[in-house]
């Protein structure tokens, strides 16, 4: 019989580095938000960019430059799903969704996943990814 894995809670601090304006300290982020935040993070991370672990991150920022169409959308699709498969074990069913934004050269990313081990419904997120120059 498999061993169900059961998840904890998870933190993580802001890195708005904002302060709370009644504590004054860093806000921290908790569980599904902070896992979130771990997958933007590792998408926005370029392989080499981190001192002892020159595997984390994906190549994402490498395709930014290419056309703003269906083709390069398949591409980010699959750096995404590998990244997050390969370096975040939180996280189990990930459907990853891009869909080009030509007049505004960026690519709208939506990522949908589950928790491993919490009885909460899929999370999903969205943001913009445009190339900065």
């Amino acid at each position: 019989m498999a061993v169900q894995r059961i998840s904890r809670a998870f933190k993580d601090v802001s890195l708005s580095f904002d302060m709370h304006p009644i504590t004054k300290d860093i806000p921290v982020l908790k569980n599904a938000d902070a896992i979130k935040r771990a997958i933007r993070n590792l998408i926005q991370t370029v392989p080499s960019e981190r001192f002892f672990n020159p595997y984390l991150g994906s190549e994402v920022k490498a395709s930014l430059f290419e056309f703003v169409d269906i083709g390069t959308a398949t591409i980010l699709e699959e750096q995404i799903t590998i990244a997050i498969s390969n370096h975040e074990p939180r996280v189990e069913n990930v459907d990853v969704d891009v869909t080009p934004r030509a007049n505004d050269n960026a690519f709208e990313i939506k990522v949908t996943f589950k928790i491993i081990g919490q009885d909460i419904p899929p999370q999903q997120f969205n943001y913009i990814l445009e190339a900065t120059r």
